[in-house]
């Protein structure tokens, strides 16, 4: 039952906090109770809901009082309780089946794209020691090779007492610095502390206002540090609050189209999305995590990277899990006509874009639409942004950062800090990225599940912003300061400030929970919480490790897992754009499945008879993919 009355302003304006501390698993039971109510299609079936269990740490195990870990947590019950659905429609109905979600699990899945073991050795130290960089494709290109890179990201104080900017120069921060005035060049700046105090003594020249205006006219990321009040109480505010967290929309003006049955499970594959077909187009986490999540519930995932767009190197490792990946670009009508025959045939169209951006590439919801009607099968059309669908933000680009700070969530983390002046800290780790993956990948799942049943067309959207609000309702609450400081003592986290990029943060989370048990054992690479391949696409073919999905499906009183239909990945991680475009297309999963048993069972000495005779590396990276090989891809 929700804490009535929860202690208001409690981080500043528009906030509400728990009047006493409830152990996470139990607190987190409750905000999936709430937020199932809150959805809109969403069962309400008591059979289903109580076939939910959470287990984990009673304590938190994150900084700040934002409960982030429980939203994200009923957000991934919710997929679990949808996938349940659509394996009773597809014929597999258990009336044991019981659906765990493990807290401290949730907790590591949002800072996943730092969770990987490669040939043994974790992620931090192959980086430490300069040997994970040329592991990697590089789709970067020198995004924070300097400390003005890196600190060209952050929060910094504004002329405004007490009013904080957030700067975003997405991955290419030097023209953004020029455009306020602040040479990324400057002689001397080498230093993280030197590079940020030199930014802010540039922004504190100028108003909060002053500084938006710039971005607006430059076309640049960036947001006012709004309290929670502030944002909530804003025309976008409002319009975002419009639309539930999980939103999905039938298509009710376009033609209807007849139920689209999932197809015929294979026994080699009982996931509740085996044979599904989606196209992703996207970048960096929250879309991708979108299409990992399709995947790893069953879904053939084909993503698609446009070769002119700047991506993150190290998040190969873990969002393109049970993915392929081509290079394309819709600039090009050979490659537009490529991509349009891909969706032809997909069932959701995953797509990360502003709104209206690919609309004269004909790959708008309406032009989607049309396809649907004319093939007489529906789409899932699939879109993930900062703002949301609509009002007057929603055509502005945003990312993680910028969520956080419009939302309100970085003001609050800076409160539960302690910090004077009104500094703002975002978040720990890319939680709304994450938490936006989770709500996209339960729209679309819902959306699969009416299309079987109704028929028609859907769209669903995911919104950065909306999730961070969503953490922040009085609905949710905060937790208590003593809660917060319990947690400081407990991990000794370290020192977090507003000018600290996510990877600084990132970098602070990791290091608390290598030295506190149990978290430091669960996150050995042996501990049972990783997926393991013995080769990958990576490090000349070295084992890779990442951390596993988070929903078991656990089957009557015995405990066991369910076999066959747990979310796992049937194939690890490979690079951005591996597969050459004129040879990629959705292969039948049945025979996905079975070449990758092969490969599984033969793989290896069929590496070294091509290495043998001569093949090129590239070529066996991208045989490693799924089972499938250059000639018959």
């Amino acid at each position: 039952m929700p804490q009535e009355p929860r202690i208001a302003d409690a981080y500043g304006p528009g906030t509400y906090a728990d009047r006493a501390f409830v152990p996470v698993p139990r607190d987190t039971e409750r905000i999936f109770r709430l937020l199932a109510s809150q959805t809109p299609g969403f069962t309400r079936d008591e059979s289903l809901l109580s076939k939910t269990r959470f287990v984990g740490e009673d304590y938190p195990v994150l900084p700040g009082p934002i409960k982030a870990v429980s939203v994200s947590a009923a957000l991934h019950a919710m997929a679990g309780i949808v996938a349940d659905e659509i394996l009773t429609i597809r014929g597999l109905e258990n009336t044991d089946r019981q659906i765990t979600v493990n807290t401290t699990h949730v907790a590591f899945f949002l800072g996943t794209v730092a969770l990987v073991y490669l040939g043994g050795e974790s992620m931090a130290s192959l980086g430490a020691k300069g040997k994970l960089r040329p592991m990697l494709t590089d789709w970067e290109h020198g995004w924070h090779s300097t400390p003005m890179k890196l600190r060209g990201t952050g929060i910094y104080p504004t002329r405004t007492p007490g009013v904080w900017y957030s700067l975003h120069g997405s991955l290419d921060i030097p023209p953004m610095l020029r455009y306020h005035g602040i040479d990324p060049e400057t002689p001397g700046l080498d230093t993280n502390d030197k590079a940020a105090a030199h930014i802010a003594r540039f922004t504190a020249l100028s108003s909060p206002e002053e500084l938006e205006m710039r971005n607006l006219l430059g076309g640049f990321c960036g947001s006012i540090c709004f309290t929670p009040q502030q944002w909530s109480s804003s025309a976008m505010g409002r319009a975002l609050a419009s639309h539930p967290l999980v939103n999905v929309k039938p298509m009710l003006h376009a033609r209807l189209t007849p139920p689209t049955p999932f197809p015929a499970l294979s026994p080699d594959d009982t996931r509740p999305l085996a044979g599904i077909k989606v196209v992703e187009m996207t970048r960096i986490i929250a879309g991708p995590q979108i299409g990992a999540m399709l995947a790893a519930y069953g879904a053939d995932v084909i993503r698609i990277n446009a070769p002119h767009l700047h991506d993150v190197n190290t998040l190969q490792l873990t969002l393109n899990a049970g993915k392929t990946t081509v290079g394309l670009d819709i600039r090009d009508p050979v490659d537009k006509a490529r991509v349009l025959a891909l969706v032809e045939q997909a069932d959701v169209f995953l797509q990360g874009f502003r709104p209206g951006r690919l609309a004269r590439h004909g790959l708008a919801l309406e032009d989607l639409l049309v396809m649907a009607a004319r093939r007489g099968r529906g789409i899932v059309y699939v879109s993930e942004s900062c703002y949301g669908p609509d009002g007057y933000y929603a055509q502005r680009p945003g990312w993680q950062q910028i969520a956080d700070c419009a939302s309100g969530a970085a003001y609050v983390s800076g409160r539960g800090l302690d910090l004077g002046d009104g500094e703002c800290v975002l978040p720990p780790l890319p939680i709304s990225d994450m938490a936006t993956g989770i709500v996209g990948a339960v729209g679309t799942m819902m959306a699969l599940r009416d299309r079987a049943t109704k028929g028609g067309s859907y769209e669903v959207h995911a919104a950065l912003v909306a999730v961070n609000s969503y953490a922040l309702t009085e609905g949710v609450g905060l937790y208590p300061r003593q809660t917060v400081r319990e947690g400081q003592e407990r991990f000794g986290w370290a020192e977090m400030r507003g000018a600290h990029h996510v990877l600084d943060l990132l970098r602070t989370v990791l290091e608390g929970w290598g030295r506190t048990e149990p978290l430091a054992s669960y996150l050995k690479e042996d501990s049972g919480w990783f997926q393991t391949w013995e080769g990958s696409a990576f490090g000349d073919g070295k084992r890779l490790s990442i951390l596993r999905p988070v929903v078991e499906f656990i089957r009557g009183e015995d405990g066991a897992l369910e076999g066959g239909v747990n979310p796992e990945w049937r194939s690890p991680s490979v690079p951005y754009a591996m597969v050459e475009k004129d040879k990629v297309k959705f292969i039948n999963a049945r025979e996905s499945s079975r070449r990758w048993f092969l490969r599984g069972s033969i793989g290896r000495l069929g590496l070294l008879w091509a290495r043998w005779f001569g093949r090129t590396r590239e070529k066996i990276k991208v045989g490693r993919q799924d089972g499938k090989y250059p000639a018959d891809i």
